[in-house]
């Protein structure tokens, strides 16, 4: 039986299948735009990623050793972080002129070079170097630094393996040098400033012993000292006065036995019958002295009578002095007993002469030292005033002879290379490999990124097609029943037509291809900078 021409269907709710019929009809519809949208741009893109030359890349590692003297026994004059040490050292060997002299040395960036300035080169080759610190856990504190690793790419393996263990032995230099540089700039920062404190120490040490010198006897450490010599000057008075008044004594006895010896002298010569006799100038010079002893040992000089009795001794001595008149008697001559008593009293006289300059002296030297006990308080504040800073300075001197001693032994140690420095563990040899560009996780991000270009493509390419492909499509449009739907009419003319334009966009796509491939392998071969910007 014929079907009819029209049958309505019912409504009903989407097959199961039906969004995977959808998918197989656009599939079916712009399959040849998705493989072309996908080819050229997948091509283009793997012909770069097959076309990049390779970038090798050699590890260099160095162990930091650290001082071989314990530092309780020399401490060291280098006391910055290590890894600011190693920023400062890495600026050092990165900078222009440094690395300008590599790039000549080994022949580096030889393309670039004839493309790029050497400011760009440089900055290049700084881009292709990298320092990585090494360090180990320590619970608590910050992990310290152990060792580090340098490493550098580039086109030659072989160049790059030489150009690592180049680098690696620049920071090894350049970290002896700068201990050594640092060691000796502290060593000879403490020199001058213990020579500068060392004048300024002797300025003030001339200015402590010129005070000294003037003000001797008055400085405080003195102070017990000119006690200990007033107690004795006031002992030694003392047994003067107590030696004078037995002078005295002596010296009235022995006027009085003189006195008398005298006056025996006269009766045994006749000078005079019986009842008293006359007093003489001597024997009353005598009685005078013997007057003056006994009031000196009772009172002082300032008193009146012992000023009157040294008038009227002076007066009488003069008068003896004085010639005898003519016709005078003469002198009666004394004993060997009365010349003993004279001799005698004499030297009673002597002593007590002495004995009063000895007591003029001690109370001299006593008056100086109760000066001086007195001055104590004065010169003490004037001895603190600038003595204070003698000592701050003396202290300081002190401080910088042993700071500039630990230097000398520091720069000793690092001249000697005991203290911190940096051993080539593992050297840098040459990789088989390259390190970039990575060629499968760049073909497989292409992949990725032209397959979803291809299925942007046919999405917008069925957004922008208004023609209906399928009965469904109107009816759902339209929303009236189909009566009848014509197949495809296809001629002979008409598929020589469509053979004919397949062949052309074939022959166009391939030539495309052959373009893109071409231009992709000529801007991609040798260009060493889309490797870096895609490393």
């Amino acid at each position: 039986m014929n079907e009819p021409l029209w049958r309505p269907e019912p409504e009903s709710e989407p097959t199961k299948g039906a969004g995977l019929e959808r998918v197989h009809a656009i599939w079916r519809r712009r399959k040849w735009l998705a493989l072309l949208v996908f080819a050229l741009p997948f091509a283009a893109a793997a012909s770069v990623v097959l076309s990049l030359p390779g970038l090798y890349r050699s590890k260099a590692t160095v162990l930091v050793e650290r001082q071989q003297v314990p530092e309780a026994f020399v401490r060291p004059t280098v006391t910055s972080e290590l890894e600011t040490r190693l920023q400062t050292i890495s600026q050092e060997i990165l900078s222009r002129s440094r690395l300008e002299g590599m790039i000549s040395r080994f022949n580096l960036y030889a393309e670039l070079r004839k493309k790029l300035s050497g400011e760009e080169v440089v900055e290049a080759m700084r881009r292709d170097i990298q320092l990585e610190l090494k360090s180990t856990e320590v619970k608590g504190r910050q992990a310290p630094t152990i060792a580090f690793a340098v490493s550098y790419r580039g086109r030659d393996p072989q160049t790059v393996a030489l150009v690592t263990n180049t680098l690696a032995s620049s920071y090894i230099e350049e970290n002896l040098k700068a201990r050594e540089q640092q060691a000796m700039g502290t060593a000879e920062f403490l020199k001058t400033q213990v020579a500068e404190t060392k004048k300024r120490l002797d300025e003030q040490e001339r200015v402590v012993s010129e005070f000294r010198r003037r003000h001797l006897g008055e400085l405080p450490q003195q102070m017990q000292a000119n006690l200990a010599s007033l107690d004795a000057l006031a002992t030694q008075l003392r047994l003067n006065s107590d030696n004078q008044i037995r002078a005295a004594e002596r010296r009235e006895a022995l006027a009085s036995q003189l006195a008398e010896a005298a006056s025996l002298g006269q009766v045994l010569n006749g000078a005079g019958g019986p009842g008293p006799t006359p007093e003489s100038p001597a024997l009353r010079l005598a009685r005078l002295k013997q007057d003056l002893a006994a009031a000196q040992s009772r009172y002082t000089d300032s008193f009146p009578i012992v000023g009157r009795l040294k008038d009227e001794i002076v007066a009488l001595e003069r008068d003896l002095a004085s010639a005898r008149p003519e016709g005078a008697p003469a002198a009666i001559p004394l004993s060997p007993y009365a010349l003993r008593v004279r001799e005698a009293l004499q030297v009673a006289e002597a002593e007590v002469k002495i004995l009063k300059l000895e007591e003029q002296r001690l109370r001299n030297a006593i008056a100086v030292y109760q000066g001086r006990v007195e001055n104590t308080p004065r010169r003490e504040q004037e001895f603190q005033d600038i003595s204070r800073d003698y000592e701050a300075t003396r202290e300081q001197h002190q401080s910088l002879s042993r700071r500039y001693e630990e230097a000398q032994l520091a720069e000793s140690m690092e001249q000697r290379q005991k203290g911190e420095r940096f051993r080539i563990l593992d050297a840098a040899v040459a990789s088989p490999t390259a390190a970039t560009p990575n060629r499968g996780r760049l073909l497989g991000l292409a992949f990725a990124l032209t397959v979803g270009l291809a299925a942007a493509a046919v999405v917008l390419a069925e957004a922008l097609d208004t023609s209906f492909h399928s009965a469904a499509e109107l009816r759902a449009v339209a929303g009236l029943p189909i009566l009848v739907s014509i197949a495809p009419i296809v001629t002979e003319a008409d598929a020589q037509r469509r053979r004919l334009r397949f062949r052309l966009a074939t022959a166009c796509v391939l030539l495309s291809l052959i373009l893109l491939t071409g231009t992709s392998y000529v801007v991609a071969h040798g260009n060493e900078q889309l490797v870096r910007l895609l490393g």
